[in-house]
């Protein structure tokens, strides 16, 4: 391995470049050094080092100073640092700035080979499985996985129905990548070069729901101070998708139906019915036949949404999935971030690969993001997912819960409590990754608090 390591040496002591330069080429390293500052930066930007070593006290710029400059030109170029015992505590913050670590004058060669390899195997171990969009061919169905068969036919039937435009409901767990899916569907079909418009059903205003959807005249209510096209003028000549559709008021469900049958909306406050050729996707984590024997969704709004309908299935179900959705979520993450992450370790993707995932993609796209952004390395670690995820370090619940013979009340509590405490208290998120609507969970919380 040595063979292949090309260091770059720096200091402003041409006596130690000559040393480290000869020193370094017995063991079999390919070595060049340098006593300027900005001939090593051109060297870097030229070329592909397997480590810099550079001292930390300099003419022309600190060490901590070159770190930065070496890093704008290479995020992950690995650079050790030279330094005098007087300057430990500066090559102390250059490590915590992304310095992979320092060695202390004076030291012997047989030490500074140590540290080097103990730097390389580092980061070997690190890029053990490196996950990687962009070193794949590119995804044909963009941020849909299928490479399970249970994704595959889900893919192969949403091709079929996008050739058209009848409506479309798709089902599935919280989290499993509907509105994913809905795209997909809009990018396969017909309508493709129209808007895109999604919404959720649930996070609108009772009172406003109508307005929404169809739009409103001037002076309609208190607010419209002027005419406001809907959801569905926005989604003219596209694709509408309505997503947790079963929090849809029953009020506005008759509404709803005669703007699927006709393909015309009327404003609130208008007196004439406007047109709009809109492709209506609808989406759901509910079981809306249990809902209509409720009474609590319209039966024949149900079967006119219910013309063909695809079931997403849970993350569970697609294990072949999730290596590859890794990929995308992790490129994903990096980009809105601004960060340069190779990918995850080994023990790292282990890991994930283990884990229930009840919150299923949204879940595991969280992790991620987090980790990405909470790492100190330029891959993801185990710890970094665990920080992530805030896994707590306690007994298992299940157990817990058997061994001291808690009623299923309380199990069920103690878990809703676990996931609040995970997601930082946000009731949406935990209502997500716990399969349940936000009133469901409201609802639950207030019986634990009159417990």
């Amino acid at each position: 391995m040595k063979r292949e390591r090309r260091i770059l040496i720096l200091d402003d002591d041409a006596g130690i470049v000559d040393y480290l330069v000869d020193a370094l080429t017995l063991e079999g390293y390919a070595v060049e050094g340098t006593t300027s500052v900005q001939a090593a930066l051109a060297r870097v930007r030229d070329q592909r080092f397997d480590l810099v070593l550079s001292d930390v006290e300099m003419p022309e710029m600190r060490g901590v100073d070159v770190l930065h400059a070496i890093h704008g030109l290479r995020p992950n170029q690995l650079v050790m640092l030279i330094t005098a015992f007087g300057s430990v505590e500066l090559a102390v913050k250059a490590v915590k700035q992304g310095a992979c670590d320092f060695i202390t004058k004076p030291f012997k060669a047989e030490a500074l080979i140590l540290a080097m390899e103990r730097a390389f195997e580092d980061r070997e171990m690190r890029r053990e499985i490196v996950r990687l969009r962009s070193a794949r061919d590119p995804n044909p169905d963009g941020d849909l996985v299928g490479r399970s068969p249970a994704m595959a036919r889900v893919i192969q039937l949403a091709r079929r129905a996008a050739r058209g435009n009848a409506t479309v409901l798709i089902t599935g767990e919280s989290g499993t990548g509907k509105g994913a899916l809905a795209r997909f569907i809009h990018d396969q079909g017909p309508n493709h070069a129209g808007p895109f418009v999604q919404v959720n059903c649930a996070a609108l205003p009772a009172h406003l729901v109508e307005a929404e959807l169809f739009g409103a005249k001037k002076g309609a209510y208190t607010d419209a101070r002027e005419d406001r096209p809907g959801l569905f003028a926005q989604a003219a000549g596209g694709t509408l998708m309505l997503d947790e559709i079963g929090e849809m008021p029953l009020e506005t469900q008759p509404k709803l139906l005669h703007a699927l049958e006709t393909g015309k909306v009327r404003p609130v406050g208008g007196t004439r019915e406007v047109e709009t050729p809109t492709r209506v996707v609808a989406a759901t984590n509910a079981l809306l036949e249990t809902a209509v024997k409720e009474r609590r969704f319209r039966e024949d709004l149900y079967y006119r949404l219910n013309v063909i309908t695809l079931d997403m299935p849970p993350l569970r179900q697609r294990r072949e999935d999730i290596e590859p959705l890794t990929d995308v979520l992790l490129q994903r993450a990096c980009t809105k971030l601004g960060r340069e992450v190779f990918g995850l370790s080994g023990e790292a993707m282990a890991w994930i690969l283990t884990q229930p995932w009840p919150g299923n993609v949204r879940e595991l796209a969280n992790a991620l993001e987090r980790a990405v952004a909470l790492t100190e390395h330029d891959t993801i670690v185990l710890e970094d997912l665990r920080v992530a995820l805030a896994v707590p370090q306690q007994p298992d619940l299940l157990s817990h819960a058997a061994a001291q013979g808690l009623p299923l009340a309380d199990v069920e509590q103690m878990y809703i409590e676990r996931v609040l405490a995970a997601v930082g208290g946000n009731r949406v998120q935990a209502a997500r990754l716990l399969g349940i609507d936000r009133r469901t969970l409201q609802r639950k919380l207030g019986t634990a608090e009159e417990r």
